[in-house]
């Protein structure tokens, strides 16, 4: 039996620069695979430095590999940041409970990501992709600072180019000699060009804490079911085994219980945050 407790050991083969002060980390086990469901997260450990939860940003039917995609925000992150291909770190996991894709089959689906949130929305996208003829509409919205910011911005192209998928972009503002062909403003915005039909759709959202309070109000204005809107409070976790308690909110552990949530769940949550 695998103790929860001890990372296992994993090697860096390759790194990427996805956006500004973001990289993608593809990793694979020393001993093993890594099966991990779209929406769950690992803990992350630099040795000598600490560790980290982060969600797994990767295709979950590709078992060869596992990829991080990682902001770089304090000092393990900053640690990771240091390393390139060949390194070894340490993993736990995968934890918690990921997006409900099998539940919708049938149904339209709105992705909608802010910032790094696109991070765990990668992998649900892409095995709505694979599996594209058991769902209805598909669309993708995604908002960033600026073009800088925006992650996976080559893939979110092709998808829009090469498949029936539809794709908005969007960015804050534009500074000075940057190129920017999509549209400006916060990703709310994006809402009044959507197609799906809210009646028979299913939304999936991340990114920051107020973007999805306010993705969720507008889109029950237009007729989502509370229980249809599932969103991942992923940035709240720390410990990954629910013993800390720095993840919870009311009585659930985000941790254990989430990272994803619906709004069904969360909205009577004395200490809710969206």
């Amino acid at each position: 039996m695998v103790n929860p407790y001890i990372p296992m050991k994993a090697r860096v083969i390759s790194v990427r620069t996805e956006a500004k002060d973001v990289k993608t980390f593809r990793f694979k086990l020393i001993e093993g695979k890594l099966k991990f469901e779209a929406g769950q997260f690992v803990e992350v450990s630099v040795f000598g430095v600490g560790e980290a939860p982060i969600s797994i940003s990767s295709d979950p039917d590709v078992d060869d590999y596992f990829e991080l995609s990682v902001r770089r925000v304090g000092s393990v992150t900053g640690s990771l940041f240091k390393l390139s291909e060949g390194a070894i770190v340490g993993i736990r996991g995968p934890y918690g409970r990921g997006w409900p894709l099998r539940e919708f089959e049938g149904m339209d689906v709105l992705v909608v990501g802010g910032g790094c949130g696109a991070a765990p929305l990668r992998p649900a996208i892409l095995k709505l992709l694979r599996n594209r003829s058991r769902y209805g509409r598909l669309e993708i919205l995604y908002g960033a600072r600026t073009p800088d910011d925006i992650m996976y911005r080559g893939e979110f192209e092709r998808v829009a180019e090469d498949s029936d998928c539809r794709v908005l972009l969007t960015v804050d503002t534009i500074p000075p000699n940057s190129e920017w062909r999509y549209s400006i403003g916060v990703v709310t915005r994006l809402f009044d060009k959507i197609s799906v039909d809210p009646r028979r759709s299913v939304a999936f959202i991340c990114g920051p804490e107020v973007m999805m309070m306010y993705a969720v109000r507008d889109l029950m204005r237009l007729g989502f079911k509370p229980e249809n809107i599932y969103l991942s409070m992923e940035r709240r976790m720390r410990c990954g085994l629910g013993f800390c308690g720095h993840c919870q909110i009311g009585r659930k552990y985000v941790c254990l219980d989430g990272p994803v949530f619906s709004y069904s769940e969360i909205a009577p949550m004395p200490d809710k945050i969206v």
